[in-house]
């Protein structure tokens, strides 16, 4: 080996860590021309949006001088309502709150307006009800118990059942897992292990309900319609060839949200909107019998029901389980209105701008009757009372009467 191949073998390691180290040296790197200051940008007006309210609050303080005809009413005409609220309160969660107004009652003349007047005033705290949007207005609608004729047996002239309740319905109440979900309850049926959701009103219709359950027809009707009616309205009498009557109450319901018939016909241009009511949407079911299952299956919701004993004197019995009294009861949404509670009402009479305004007790609920202002009029019993209840669909306000200790839904 030569002096210069020597030299280069020496050279070669030096050369390698001097590559090294300059592989890991941190280079520089020149320092960003600084740039003038920007010129002020022009200020913007603010945007003009609108902050999202929270909710208003169900229940509003009220004096008594708010309430439009308190001082006129009759709260007499009320009061065998309220005796009955007493009476279906008694035991309930409420009934601590509702106690000594409730064992009070019972020492005032049934008879003197001006002493019950006093007791309300005395014993009770009016609430204005409030939509969450804080509006006070809201829908009052009308209910009746219907007449139908009907059969313990089929025959042609009756062929419509009338459902009891299903041995294979399912009622769960989510309260009992979420206390929060209280007044809400899932239907259902088991397939396999799964449940799933109940027939349909087609569905059952489709199956035939005296094909599904035949040991569950309660009886035998002679008019589609008027079982339609009789599943809205929630109770009835039907009276018999023999000239007996049974008595029918609501007993439980498919699970499937309810749908407005003479809305369906109005949108598509079958009648005009005031002509929407009971009276007009069964007029439209006798001109178009062949179309009338169809119309009819439209509205998922399906009612089952349960025989009564047979006392006519008294209103069916409503949610609260007490007879309802002609004027004096309404249905609303228990989520919002205390079953059991005075609610006063402040409306007007059926297409009409008269005014009704008067003491009534929350008795009864519906599947169509949801909202905070929202409340359905018990008009009694026949003809007459439905001719009312179809036609009624007012504006109006309500004021819920507590006793103190009661802090309401």
């Amino acid at each position: 080996m030569n002096k210069s191949q020597t030299c280069r073998r020496r050279l070669l390691p030096l050369l390698a860590f001097c590559m090294l180290l300059a592989s890991c040296a941190t280079v520089e790197t020149p320092p960003a021309p600084v740039c003038p200051p920007c010129p002020s940008c022009p200020t913007m007006p603010p945007s003009e949006i609108t902050p999202t309210l929270p909710p208003a609050r169900p229940l509003q303080p009220a004096r008594w001088s708010d309430l439009p005809g308190w001082d006129s009413d009759d709260p007499g005409a009320a009061w065998p309502a309220f005796l009955q609220s007493c009476r279906g309160l008694a035991g309930k969660p409420r009934w601590p709150a509702w106690r000594a107004a409730c064992e009070e009652a019972r020492s005032v003349p049934g008879k003197d307006a001006q002493a019950i007047r006093r007791f309300f005033e005395s014993r009770f705290t009016p609430y204005l009800l409030t939509n969450p949007d804080a509006s006070t207005q809201g829908l009052i609608t009308g209910y009746y118990e219907p007449l139908l004729r009907g059969s313990r047996t089929r025959t042609d002239e009756y062929s419509q059942p009338v459902p009891g309740v299903p041995p294979d319905l399912l009622t769960i109440d989510l309260s009992d897992m979420l206390p929060d979900l209280k007044h809400m309850r899932l239907r259902g049926r088991l397939e396999g292990q799964r449940v799933i959701p109940y027939y349909s009103r087609a569905e059952i219709a489709v199956r035939g309900f005296e094909n599904l359950h035949p040991e569950k027809v309660l009886l035998w009707v002679d008019d589609a319609i008027e079982l339609f009616f009789l599943q809205i309205q929630g109770s009835g009498r039907v009276r018999l060839p023999d000239g007996g009557m049974a008595r029918l109450g609501y007993a439980d319901q498919n699970g499937h949200p309810y749908k407005s018939i003479g809305r369906l016909l109005v949108e598509r241009g079958e009648m005009p909107l005031e002509q929407a009511s009971m009276q007009g949407i069964q007029a439209w079911a006798r001109a178009n019998p062949k179309r009338l299952a169809e119309l009819l299956n439209a509205n998922p919701s399906y009612v089952f029901f349960r025989e009564l004993p047979g006392n006519t004197d008294e209103g069916p019995l409503g949610a609260l389980g007490v007879p309802l009294t002609p004027g004096r009861s309404i249905a609303v949404d228990p989520r919002h209105v205390p079953l059991g509670a005075p609610v006063f009402l402040a409306t007007t009479q059926p297409l009409s701008t008269q005014p009704l305004t008067r003491l009534t007790l929350a008795q009864d609920t519906g599947g169509a009757i949801r909202g905070v202002v929202r409340a359905d009029f018990f008009w009694g019993f026949g003809p007459d009372a439905g001719a009312q209840a179809g036609r009624m669909k007012q504006q109006g306000k309500m004021w819920v009467l507590l006793p103190e200790g009661d802090d309401a839904p």
